[in-house]
């Protein structure tokens, strides 16, 4: 028996169904380790999935060891400034190339029997693999044994990956989102968020989360403001419910956005704007999920981006990154302006954890098995639900798994 067979197809489809007539993903889909191990390559490696940041990579020739859902990957920006991401084993007896993130300077060596490639990934040295001092043999062909590369892409500094390289290409992926946001963001705004400058050895504009939920849950959480009375009670005062609006489109985005977003006013400062961002829509914020494990945020005066590194089927955790509008915004005249900002997203995020892990100690109840969903507020949630049902549905059919 296989995990799939504890779901049967049509408690998926379900969850396809219209709203009113839905029935959440079942708990299985949540609670059980066997299940996580089958999304990694059955939902989240047949699309593009978020497993770091381009800004955590500050000079050329750094590596940075990612696991993805348990798959040690390497991600790498080379000596043109290129970020690539790897299999991070080598290819002689398939060792753990690199344990810690850091510069490298010259070749990356395996801590086994010391082969070498270079940041490109190509094979370069085989010591000894002829016998002592013969370090060649024409039966090694170097061009075929290189690191494996896995399809990748940075965009809104967040590094991509389609791990079985089926998907379609990351600008048609990512097409939609960047239509929608034209209006905010137009051509150039992308090209202006700043990272905040680390001080004295410390990281700023970023923080970490280590939740006990399956990652679907945090996706679920993100998409909908229903919440927002009884969880976030300080944003509540000023951005309700009513404040809200549903985003759903191109059956990979869902979310929420608000009409009253208040910009950075602290300090005795407020936060630069993106100039593109339209005079009218100036207290609009959206907050998007990009299916399966990005979370985004813009706003007139700023933007973060949240990575899901879905570590088991019971824990998660979320890396955020804050970036701002321009040079001049990380500069120390708007340090109190970027603290409050860190701050109030802090808050609001460590708010949603009792939340978050409540759902997924409720999946191990035999008195639930997917739940319902709100034919009015629950909209976003839902539309995630049917994203990773077809997914499943098609992925169950095509492998036979």
């Amino acid at each position: 028996m296989n995990a799939y067979d504890l779901i049967p197809i049509t408690s998926l489809e379900k969850a396809m169904l219209p709203i009113g007539e839905a029935s959440g993903l079942p708990s299985p889909l949540y609670n059980d380790p066997d299940m996580f191990a089958h999304e990694r390559d059955l939902l989240l490696g047949k699309t593009w999935a978020g497993v770091g940041f381009a800004g955590d990579m500050p000079q050329l020739g750094y590596v940075k060891p990612v696991s993805f859902m348990g798959l040690p990957l390497v991600i790498i920006r080379d000596n043109d400034n290129i970020i690539r991401v790897f299999h991070n084993v080598c290819s002689h007896r398939g060792m753990l190339l690199i344990n810690k993130e850091g510069p490298i300077k010259g070749s990356i060596r395996c801590p086994y029997h010391s082969w070498t490639y270079d940041l490109t990934g190509q094979l370069k040295g085989t010591p000894h693999i002829g016998g002592l001092g013969v370090h060649k043999v024409n039966s090694l062909v170097y061009d075929r044994h290189g690191l494996k590369e896995v399809a990748s892409a940075v965009w809104f500094d967040i590094v991509f990956v389609n791990l079985d390289g089926s998907a379609n290409s990351f600008e048609e992926f990512i097409a939609p989102i960047v239509e929608r946001w034209q209006p905010f963001m137009g051509d150039t705004g992308y090209s202006r968020m700043r990272r905040e400058i680390p001080s004295e050895g410390q990281t700023q504009g970023e923080f970490t989360l280590k939740v006990a939920c399956n990652w679907k849950l945090a996706v679920e959480n993100y998409c909908e403001s229903y919440h927002l009375p009884w969880i976030h009670p300080n944003l509540n005062v000023y951005s309700r419910i009513q404040d809200h609006y549903h985003i759903m489109f191109a059956n990979e985005f869902a979310g929420q956005g608000t009409m009253v977003y208040n910009l950075a006013d602290s300090a005795g400062t407020r936060l630069p704007v993106f100039p593109e961002w339209q005079q009218n829509r100036m207290k609009e914020a959206e907050y998007i999920t990009v299916f399966p494990n990005v979370l985004l945020g813009i706003q007139a005066d700023h933007t973060f981006a949240i990575v899901l590194e879905p570590v088991a089927n019971n824990q998660t955790v979320e890396h955020l990154r804050l970036m701002y509008v321009g040079d001049e915004a990380i500069t120390p005249e708007y340090k109190g302006c970027r603290d409050a900002t860190l701050s109030a997203w802090k808050e609001v995020f460590q708010e949603d954890v009792m939340v978050v892990e409540g759902m997924q100690l409720g999946r191990s109840s035999p008195g639930f098995n997917g739940g319902q969903f709100s034919p009015v507020l629950d909209n976003p949630t839902h539309y995630f639900h049917k994203w990773a049902a077809k997914h499943l549905i098609e992925s169950i059919q095509t492998t036979g798994v």
